[in-house]
């Protein structure tokens, strides 16, 4: 699947959730999506929540 598929799926499912569930659907789907980005990226290893962390605690500059 390219991008644009993905995309458009992405785009489906959020338009049905507005539309069957109103705007709090809408935010929800929105909310769970990033969630599930998250997660998939630190089990790809693509981020390091240690590094986050000490990031947003001010540990450690972001560079």
């Amino acid at each position: 699947m390219n991008l644009t598929v993905i995309g458009i799926a992405i785009g489906a499912f959020v338009a049905f959730m507005s539309f069957q569930f109103g705007a709090w659907g809408f935010i929800g789907s929105l909310i769970f999506m990033a969630i599930g980005a998250i997660l998939g990226r630190v089990l790809e290893g693509k981020v390091d929540l240690r590094r986050v962390w000490d990031a947003l605690s001010g540990r450690r500059s972001s560079s």
